[in-house]
């Protein structure tokens, strides 16, 4: 059974987000980048006072994602719930397996 032991932190989809200024430090925008794609999503103006919340740690990763980047965040946990449906089926069919040949 050991070699079902599944770290599901391996499954889970790279999200980077960061905050930026004009060259003035007038305009703030955020910008976030999903599964490593090299592009990343289109930025989204923010205020100051948000820049500096989460550049200060003020803000959790996900929940500014889930403020800013709605759409991409249900894909990323639609995702994730998917693979955690694979994950459990393909566990249930190996203890089926080893259930079986245990008669």
């Amino acid at each position: 059974m050991a070699e079902l032991d599944i770290d599901i932190q391996s499954f889970d989809i790279p999200r980077l987000v960061t905050v930026y200024p004009d060259r003035a430090g007038v305009r703030w925008w955020t910008k976030a980048w999903f599964n490593n794609r090299e592009e990343g999503e289109t930025s989204v103006e923010i205020e100051r006072e948000q820049a500096i919340r989460f550049m200060q740690d003020n803000i959790e990763k996900d929940a500014w994602l889930e403020e800013f980047f709605p759409r991409q965040m249900e894909v990323y946990h639609n995702a994730i719930e998917q693979t955690k449906e694979q994950l459990l089926k393909q566990i249930n069919n190996s203890n089926q397996q080893l259930n079986c040949c245990d008669l």
